[in-house]
């Protein structure tokens, strides 16, 4: 990711979905040295920040009752300047709101919505709290991918929805601000199961990626994709919590 701190139109934030919130925390504290922190306010529900020192990174949320209905997944959040104007362009564009505009207290203003794909991600607008206090350093969010099996139609949402520049490079496209890519597009061919929708995947650096891959397996997760070096790219992976969220990392050396 070529963003040192959360801009309007850039990621921002990401959080999990926890059924067992304990176990969240234990396993992503494990993984990525976080210290977490349950916010006590009853209209929070259990949120939990984790942080890197004292630099908050991303989010635990516990899923409560009828949680079963709840994926189990992890959401990026995107900064925007204007969270009612962004949702009504969300909506122009093809896309849904699965949560409207809501204020949280002393922090700032948020929705959930989802592009025509149906691939959800959220929307934060800044009134106190601006996000992530660092990217791209190991245990920190340093890219974002999403999944889509329509990328021409995800071009033309995305565009018209932040204005992002799209880097078309021979094996892989990638989203950025005024040329400062923080993320990409992978197309979903038949190696995907049907069943699996699209999605944004959020990706943390780390300083060793085959390390950490065992290291998740140890505490409970699973590798979905084994530790594998991109031409002229980082070495990545891709794991699963033991709750079954998914989430990539990368070598942060490899950071450009």
């Amino acid at each position: 990711m070529q963003l040192d701190k959360p801009v309007a139109g850039g990621p921002c934030w990401a959080e999990v979905g926890c059924p067992d919130l304990e176990a969240g925390k234990r396993f992503y504290s494990a993984l990525f040295g976080w210290r977490t922190e349950t916010d006590a306010r009853e209209e929070m529900g259990g949120y939990t920040i984790a942080y890197l020192a004292d630099a908050p990174v991303c989010a635990l949320v516990p899923l409560g009752e009828g949680a079963p209905a709840q994926p189990v997944v992890w959401y990026v959040t995107f900064a925007v300047a204007d969270l009612d104007a962004t949702v009504a362009k969300v909506r122009s564009a093809g896309g849904s709101v699965m949560s409207e505009p809501g204020d949280v207290p002393a922090m700032g203003r948020f929705a959930s919505v989802a592009d025509p794909q149906g691939a959800a991600f959220q929307l934060w607008q800044e009134r106190g709290f601006a996000g992530a206090g660092v990217l791209n350093a190991p245990g920190s969010l340093g890219w974002v991918e999403l999944l889509t099996r329509a990328p021409q139609e995800a071009k033309a949402f995305y565009t018209s929805v932040f204005g992002w520049s799209v880097n078309a490079l021979e094996r892989y496209t990638q989203w950025g601000l005024d040329g400062a890519d923080f993320g990409g597009m992978v197309p979903m061919d038949d190696k995907f199961p049907h069943e699996v929708p699209a999605h944004w995947l959020p990706y943390f650096a780390v300083a060793d990626v085959d390390a950490t891959a065992a290291d998740a397996t140890e505490a409970g997760g699973s590798v979905l994709m084994e530790p594998t070096s991109v031409p002229e790219g980082p070495r990545i992976a891709v794991l699963r919590d033991t709750q079954g969220a998914m989430f990539g990392v990368y070598r942060a050396a490899d950071a450009r």
